[in-house]
């Protein structure tokens, strides 16, 4: 069925689309730039200004050097260990206090609630988390990327309103049929929670994936850095053992052609440290929308 638009329905529409269009190129090009100066030749890309809206030089060999670099490849295992332990521990986590709070009649759950909640607006502060990290013997272990946030209250709230849409029907039936409260939950709860889940393993696993500060505080054996700590090293502070890594399969390099290297090295490390989690994005984008609507809203 064809509809009539009017004059202004028309402008409108176009200038939706017109803005969507430049928000997009916005948010899209920085990415493009940081991939198309990881593919040019160092030379040329040094002495490029302005955009850069193709590689200059197709050239990878910033990504050979980062792929044969030793810190890269620990970086990038100890960021898997973080994100899939982590990831792990968090939805578990998450799944028990939400189900816990999501019963009715449950003895003290209000104030609970009330706690919980507060976290949200205050905390201890830096020191008395390094202070406990210390005393639980955390420091210089992966796990103290792990455990300290090992649970979110606003997750929380949000895997906890989902649950609550679940009928109560089911977990009565259950309960008749001779089952307990773990079994609700893993063989009941779990499986009608996919999308909220999804959400859970993305919120959670970006936020492993992108830390840093947690690991600058906490870690001072290099051999245990994950990706994103080496990443703000080589971007920001550039240290003497950085440039010693990177630059060890030069042997010719001049100061000069160091620097117009490590311009590209700098690329290719961002674009390696981004797109693996650019890839998980779109296995989970179906459920996300559905299951950020489900925690918002009680049904």
């Amino acid at each position: 069925m064809k509809m009539n638009r009017n004059l202004g329905e028309i402008i409108f529409d176009l200038f939706n689309h017109g803005m969507l269009l430049f928000w997009a190129v916005v948010t899209i090009y920085p990415l493009l730039f940081v991939l198309f100066s990881s593919l040019s030749k160092a030379d040329e890309l040094s002495s490029h200004r302005g955009l850069l809206l193709y590689p200059l030089g197709l050239d990878f060999n910033a990504y050979q050097r980062v792929i044969e670099n030793p810190m890269i490849l620990r970086g990038y295992l100890n960021t898997i260990i973080v994100v899939v332990g982590g990831t792990a521990l968090n939805i578990f986590m998450t799944s028990l206090a939400a189900y816990f709070l999501s019963r009715k009649n449950v003895f003290w759950k209000n104030p609970i609630m009330f706690m919980i909640t507060v976290t949200m607006f205050f905390s201890g502060g830096m020191i008395p988390h390094y202070l406990v990290v210390s005393q639980l013997g955390l420091r210089n272990s992966l796990l103290a990327l792990i455990i300290p946030g090992a649970v979110s209250a606003y997750n929380i709230i949000v895997m906890r309103t989902s649950i609550m849409g679940i009928p109560d029907s089911l977990e009565e039936s259950a309960f008749l049929d001779g089952a307990n409260n773990m079994d609700v939950l893993i063989k009941i709860i779990l499986p009608l929670s996919k999308s909220i889940l999804a959400v859970m393993a993305l919120w959670y696993g970006v936020g492993h994936w992108n830390a840093w500060l947690n690991a600058a505080i906490y870690l001072d054996d290099r051999k245990l850095y994950p990706i994103q700590l080496i990443l703000r090293e080589i971007l920001i502070t550039n240290t003497s053992a950085l440039r010693h890594s990177l630059y060890s399969m030069t042997t010719s390099a001049n100061t000069g052609e160091e620097a117009q290297i490590a311009e590209t090295i700098k690329h290719a490390t961002v674009i390696i440290a981004t797109v693996p989690i650019l890839c998980v994005y779109p296995f989970l984008q179906k459920h996300f929308v559905k299951g950020v609507m489900i925690g918002a809203l009680k049904g």
